[in-house]
This record gives C-alpha cells, sequence and structure tokens, in this order.
C-alpha cells in the first residue's frame, strides 16, 4: 500500500534529505550530538530509511568528532561540508525541573553558511521527501540555499522551531507558503498565527486558519505530554499522549517528524502515524539526549503493552 504524502512501499525505498543545523548540544552532563535536521534524519535512519543530512561543520576538533559520530550511527557525511573559515555550532542546553528545554545558541557558525553545491543539489533533487527547519533561515546565506532547494525539491517539510530571536515572522511565512506539509508544536501555531492576524482562540481553528493562509492541507501540531493533533486534507486525527517520567524533552519533537514521515510514507493508516510518532516521541522524552536507541520491537511494546 503506498503512503499518504509520497508513494513509496517500504522504508528502504524511501530517500529523505534533511537540511540545516548539526551541532553540539552541551548539557551539565556532557556534550551531546544535535540539531533539529541531524535528530531526524538520524531517527529516520535508525527507522531503516535511506536518510542524508545536508550541511556544514568548522575545520575544527569539533567538527571532526561531529562527523565521525554520524558516521557511526550509519550516516553519509559526503553532504556535509568543512568550512574552513566558521567554526562548528555549539548550544548550551538548560533543563528546568520538568526537563523542558531551553537554548543557548552561537551565531555565525558553519551551518549558517551553507553554500549551495552541485551535489545538495542533485541530492535533494533526488530525494522523495526535503525536510528542513526554520533556525537555518536566521542567516541569509543559508537561506538562499534553502530557497534554491525547495525549488528543485519533491514534497517538501517545513519543521518549525522558534528559537527567540533567531526568526523573522515574513521569513517563516515564506516557508511555510512553499511547503507540502508544516509541523509546530500549539505554542509556535499560537504565535504565529497571531502574528499573521487570526483571532481566533482554538487550536483547531487556528490550524484551519494557517492551512487557509499558507495553502497547506497537511499539517501537525504537538502538545507536549498531551500528544499532537494531525490535519491530512479534510480530516483531524488526534493522540492524546502516552505516560512517562521525563528526563529531558530534547529532540522529542524531532523524532516525533521522522517517525511520522516515515508512517505516512509507507501507510496510509493516518490514525496509526501520529499514535507511532506520539509513542516515538514520549520514548524519547523519558530518556536522556535526543536521539536514543529504540529499536521497532521497544516502540511497538511500549503502544500495546499486553
Amino acid at each position: 500500500m503506498a503512503g499518504l504524502i509520497v508513494d513509496r512501499k517500504s522504508s528502504e525505498a524511501l530517500v529523505v534529505s534533511c537540511f540545516g543545523e548539526v551541532l553540539w548540544d552541551y548539557f551539565d552532563s556532557g556534550k551531546r550530538l544535535g540539531g533539529a535536521p541531524l535528530n531526524v534524519c538520524l531517527r529516520l535512519k535508525a527507522l531503516g530509511v535511506d536518510a542524508h543530512i545536508l550541511s556544514a561543520v568548522g575545520s575544527d576538533a569539533l567538527g571532526n568528532e561531529l562527523l565521525s559520530d554520524i558516521k557511526e550511527r550509519g550516516l553519509d557525511s559526503d553532504l556535509v561540508i568543512v568550512n574552513p573559515n566558521k567554526k562548528t555550532s555549539t548550544v548550551e542546553v538548560i533543563l528546568d525541573k520538568g526537563g523542558s528545554a531551553t537554548y543557548e545558541i552561537a551565531t555565525d557558525t558553519a551551518w549558517d553558511n551553507i553554500e549551495l553545491t552541485p551535489k545538495i543539489a542533485e541530492r535533494v533533487a533526488s530525494s522523495d521527501i526535503f525536510v528542513f527547519g526554520s533556525l537555518v533561515a536566521r542567516s541569509e546565506v543559508s537561506l538562499n540555499t534553502l530557497r534554491q532547494l525547495v525549488k528543485c525539491s519533491v514534497y517538501k517539510v517545513f519543521d518549525v522551531n522558534l528559537r527567540k530571536p533567531h526568526y523573522a515572522l515574513d521569513t517563516l511565512v515564506e516557508l511555510m507558503n512553499v511547503a507540502d506539509f508544516i509541523k509546530l508544536n500549539d505554542d509556535e501555531l499560537f504565535e504565529i498565527a497571531g502574528a499573521m492576524g487570526s483571532k481566533f482562540n482554538s487550536l483547531e481553528q487556528n490550524i484551519e486558519f494557517i492551512a487557509n493562509k499558507t495553502n497547506t492541507s497537511n499539517i501537525c501540531v504537538t502538545k507536549g505530554r498531551h500528544g499532537a493533533l494531525l490535519k491530512v486534507g479534510d480530516i483531524t486525527y488526534y493522540n492524546s499522549g502516552f505516560l512517562i517520567n521525563v528526563a529531558d524533552t530534547v529532540g522529542a519533537g524531532d523524532s516525533f517528524l521522522a517517525s511520522l514521515i516515515y508512517q505516512l510514507s509507507v501507510s496510509k493508516d493516518a490514525q496509526y502515524a501520529v499514535d507511532f510518532a506520539c509513542a516515538v516521541g514520549a520514548l524519547v522524552a523519558q530518556n536522556h539526549g535526543a536521539t536514543p536507541k529504540i529499536s521497532i520491537h521497544e516502540i511497538q511494546k511500549f503502544m500495546n503493552p499486553a
């Protein structure tokens, strides 16, 4: 059975390119791989998808270590540019008592300066799905590259990650207008819709507002521990979340998106897709770090423990 968003029958046949930031997240306990596009890419790879990360690191020790780590996890690093003039990105992650994170993100890093190359353009053009986020659009160099890649992509997934002060409304609207699928959380939905002129107060009304304003019929809104809402055309699917003990929320939304893309690409069962994605997001949140190892068997047992 073909999927809802692309015509693929298995994860092995699916090709996804993820564009944007790769970095080191610094916690009190040490550093871990991070960056939303990289987190999405690693989870897709773990699910058996032919996934590729398109980004940049510095010609420094942190960049060499990052490239080595992603290779160990099965990702090719051929499309991660090594920039001799910019540093590998780092982020200070501050966790509150409930495990929710705030971020202090270094500026003008290697991934802020991703130049378009023929290989990157070819990879995007030959991919079934192109995933990109909002943070990479904070710099003109990478934003201009993103604009070119959008033009040659087949199916575009926009992953909204609002990190103050690293975004502008007009850029967000521009990227939503070209996307085939938009994923954001409930706070981001209300903030963006309000800035665009929405007078509505409910989640569903604001999703419809965004859908109409951007002509995007596929939208997903995550709600933290309360699950997610998935709009596919005129039908809305709900999951109310899973009971867990939160370790930290870093990367949970990224693994959610990867799992949702995976399921929507190989199946037409949208309800199962959002249930599966919420389960994976919950499993990530009850572990430390953005990309803990989680098997399909663990996901299925978590969803149906009986």
